[in-house]
């Protein structure tokens, strides 16, 4: 089965998925690596996220090869730019910035790539991305030079959202950025979920149980955590822990 349509059963089954997010810059150390990618097999996450707004090493490729090798779960492309492609990931996000206005991050960068994609055995998951202020200026904010929704304006954001999905788009992905400040806020979160029906993911600022569950009860449907495992590794057990009981629940009010 394909990955967009795992979301879309997921969704309608009240079922929940976590990523982790890797970033190339920051995964240069083989060893470092390794027991991220173990910790997440342990704790049964859905996929591994892998990019970053800005790459400054050239080792995507080895990161993905490195994750194939030691695990089954799905490699997800999370591209800052058209650069940011190895045909050995199982699928890319086909990011549209559609809270900004910058062409290039809107359909430019896609022009690029698209050819690429079209040639290897990819899946290509159209995705509107969404920045959400998280009090201050984030590495994805600067490079792709746009100025993110505010925080507190909660209708602009959902009519973005339905926008994009109108478009077409099947997945939205409302980011505060890696090392935000402030995570995205439930109402925030609740007031985009009602306007759309696609899968919603979340993230930026996931860095305690209590934030991911707030997410997840608030509407998102994956959250992906990055930076927050750097300092404590062990938040991904705890997380994935309540993710687990909380599948388990809607598996029982399914049935």
């Amino acid at each position: 089965m394909k990955i967009l349509e795992i979301l879309q059963q997921r969704r309608l089954q009240g079922k929940k998925s976590i990523a982790v997010l890797v970033d190339p810059d920051k995964a240069e150390d083989p060893s470092k690596l390794k027991q991220l990618i173990h910790l997440a097999n342990e704790n049964c996450i859905d996929f591994f996220f892998v990019g970053g707004s800005l790459i400054t090493t050239t080792n995507l490729s080895e990161v993905v090869q490195c994750i194939k090798e030691d695990v089954n779960i799905p490699v997800v492309l999370f591209p800052g730019s058209s650069l940011q492609i190895d045909p050995a990931a199982d699928a890319i996000l086909f990011l549209s910035l559609i809270s900004g206005r910058n062409p290039d991050l809107l359909i430019g960068q896609h022009v690029q790539a698209a050819p690429i994609l079209k040639n290897n055995r990819m899946e290509v998951l159209p995705t509107g991305y969404m920045l959400i202020s998280s009090g201050r200026t984030t590495s994805v904010a600067y490079i792709s030079n746009t100025t993110p929704i505010p925080e507190d304006k909660y209708s602009l954001a959902a009519c973005t959202a339905l926008a994009g999905e109108m478009l077409g788009l099947r997945l939205i992905y409302l980011d505060a950025g890696s090392g935000a400040e402030r995570e995205i806020s439930p109402r925030m979160i609740s007031t985009v979920r009602k306007s759309i029906t696609v899968p919603m993911i979340v993230g930026g600022g996931i860095n305690t149980p209590q934030k991911a569950i707030s997410a997840l009860e608030a509407g998102a449907d994956m959250i992906v955590i990055g930076n927050a495992l750097e300092k404590d590794p062990d938040l991904l057990t705890d997380i994935s822990d309540r993710v687990y009981d909380w599948n388990r629940s809607a598996e029982a009010t399914g049935k």
